[in-house]
């Protein structure tokens, strides 16, 4: 009985796995728009929410954040811009947290445009954003994160803070907080 129980939950269970990659199948987001990034085989079946450029700005700019780009633009296919298109919505709910937290003034000079290195956790896919070098916010990562070596800092939510030279380059895996 109890081995007929199973064959039928199983037999359930795949036809729902197939009806699910049937419809998941007919509405594929375009190349290099992804909206499923597992962080770790326990996240599999985890959706990430994505964000237009639109709903982004908008939270940014509720927060007092600012954003700028060298091109003046915001297109997410020119490496002069600075796109927000697809970001993950933990990204930015994790940019609003480091703003309340330290109290400095934030600029993002990167989102999700092309230019950037590739990877699970890139720019691209939503889990990034670079900010500008201001001296408050500097002094808040270095005062309240630990530092891992290779200029990084990671903050007790596990985001990564890397000084890159001339920005802050930071690696989003949750909202740190929020």
């Amino acid at each position: 009985m109890a081995v007929r129980a199973l064959v039928v939950m199983a037999a359930a269970a795949s036809a729902l796995l197939i009806t699910t990659a049937g419809a998941q199948a007919s509405t594929q987001p375009k190349e290099h728009d992804p909206v499923f990034t597992p962080s770790s085989s326990s996240d599999v079946g985890v959706l990430v929410t994505k964000l237009t450029h639109s709903q982004a700005t908008s939270r940014l700019r509720s927060s007092g954040i600012t954003w700028s780009s060298s091109g003046g633009c915001s297109d997410r296919y020119n490496s002069t811009c600075t796109s927000f298109e697809q970001v993950n919505l933990t990204t930015i709910q994790g940019i609003q947290t480091l703003k309340s937290a330290s109290g400095c003034a934030i600029n993002v000079t990167g989102g999700t445009e092309v230019g950037h290195a590739s990877g699970t956790y890139s720019h691209w896919n939503g889990y990034k954003l670079d900010i500008s070098l201001y001296t408050c916010v500097g002094n808040y990562i270095r005062g309240s994160f630990t530092y891992i070596g290779g200029s990084k800092y990671q903050s007790g939510s596990g985001n990564i803070y890397y000084l890159e030279g001339n920005h802050w380059d930071i690696t989003y895996y949750n909202c740190g907080g929020c």
